[in-house]
């Protein structure tokens, strides 16, 4: 087994994960707790830009962003079953992660905006932040399915990898960085 995420990283992605789960649950009963969850989310993802450019090798952003065109191709193989397995994130992983992050960066923003006397009870900016909500749980969805692929497709359970930081040994044809 090799290290690949650190703990600052599963902390994060443990972290944000309760964030939302929890703004999701509390989000038509429990106003200031949705709230707080909305700041810790967007505390979240400040930290995460610092280390996605200040942190260890598999953190940054440098490792995992790819172009359209290499992600596209990633895409086609992964319809053909011919993917490479990434020790890092793979690049359809990749474009997640950033997708995540813009739109959960959105939804705490918009929710914020709500928050202040200038857009407080716009309907415009409430239902933007709804729609943002719903794109997030879309994106959850789609990220978990393609975690459940590629865990299947390359025999690793990368659920097990986000909590212990560990993916199996690189193998002849993976992909290391």
């Amino acid at each position: 087994m090799v290290r690949i995420w650190d703990m600052a990283v599963r902390i994060f992605h443990w972290s944000l994960v309760a964030s939302f789960g929890v703004a999701w649950a509390s989000a038509d009963d429990w106003r200031l707790l949705h709230e707080w969850t909305g700041y810790a989310a967007a505390g979240l993802i400040l930290f995460r830009l610092v280390w996605g450019v200040l942190g260890t090798r598999f953190a940054r952003f440098s490792q995992f962003v790819r172009s359209p065109g290499h992600v596209a191709a990633y895409l086609r193989d992964i319809a053909t079953g011919r993917e490479a397995r990434y020790l890092g994130h793979n690049p359809a992983g990749g474009a997640m992660i950033i997708a995540l992050l813009v739109v959960m960066s959105a939804l705490c923003f918009s929710g914020w905006l709500y928050t202040t006397d200038a857009y407080w009870g716009e309907e415009w900016v409430e239902e933007l932040h709804e729609f943002l909500a719903n794109a997030m749980l879309a994106l959850v969805a789609l990220h978990i399915l393609g975690v459940v692929l590629a865990s299947l497709r390359h025999g690793e359970n990368l659920v097990r990898a986000m909590v212990t930081g560990r993916k199996r040994n690189p193998a002849m044809g993976d992909v290391l960085d």
